[in-house]
């Protein structure tokens, strides 16, 4: 018996392993949906303002030319998986997009611009990539696509600093950070065993150890200081 149990351990691993790859690649599109959902209720407060206050367009426009990137990735290494989750950002950034500049200041119009002009030009760049250099636009429309994903983790990394500093964590919302935990571990899983791809693995083990970052910080520091000072968030 013991001989038995022991010779079958490692056939238990794998099917263990199998499972949860198998899991990993059913959840990781839905997952990256959740993401691209999480401005929602921030656009949706907008709408009801009818103004944007103080939020930057930034993370509107990126959504958008990220989402389009992985978008053409998906469809030229045919991974359906990327580029429908992805399309979905594509559409949701455009929206939100949309949204913020039926609300901004008129003083945002030149800003607004510069986006939209930087965005068509990420856009159409990346078409014209696909007709002039079709054998390598798939791996270089990947590392472009790893690039923006670094630039868009340096945002947290600042917020990390931010909290190190107060020793608070208030500025770490708890549920998006879960989502994209779970999400980053699901592709990177994802990218790593099944798909064996680079492009989708490394930039998501790179946010799995920020948002990994982020919630020990969360679970260390918590929201004390901005208990104790009763200034957790400006009136």
């Amino acid at each position: 018996m013991r001989l038995h149990a022991t010779s079958s351990l490692p056939y238990i691993i794998v099917t263990m392993m199998q499972s949860l790859l198998t899991l990993c690649s059913t959840l990781a599109p839905y997952c990256g949906v959740l993401c691209f959902l999480a401005p929602m209720p921030t656009i949706l407060q907008v709408s009801r303002d009818k103004s944007t206050g103080a939020l930057p367009l930034l993370p509107y426009s990126s959504m958008i030319c990220n989402s389009f990137v992985w978008v053409m990735y998906g469809f030229l290494k045919n991974l359906p998986s990327v580029y429908c989750s992805n399309a979905v950002g594509v559409i949701l950034g455009i929206y939100y997009f949309r949204t913020y500049s039926s609300y901004c200041s008129m003083g945002a119009a030149k800003q607004i611009r510069m986006h939209l002009r930087g965005s068509a030009c990420i856009i159409v760049g990346n078409l014209c990539l696909v007709q002039i250099l079709r054998d390598m636009a798939a791996e270089i429309i990947g590392k472009e696509g790893v690039f923006y994903c670094i630039v868009l983790f340096a945002s947290p990394l600042v917020a990390l600093k931010h909290v190190l500093e107060t020793k608070s964590a208030t500025s770490i919302p708890l549920p998006f950070t879960i989502a994209c935990f779970v999400n980053c571990f699901c592709w990177s899983m994802t990218g790593w065993f099944t798909m064996k791809d680079f492009n989708i693995y490394f930039p998501n083990l790179l946010g799995l150890s920020c948002a990994c970052a982020q919630l020990v910080l969360k679970g260390v520091y918590g929201d004390e200081r901005g208990k104790r000072s009763g200034s957790g968030l400006p009136n």
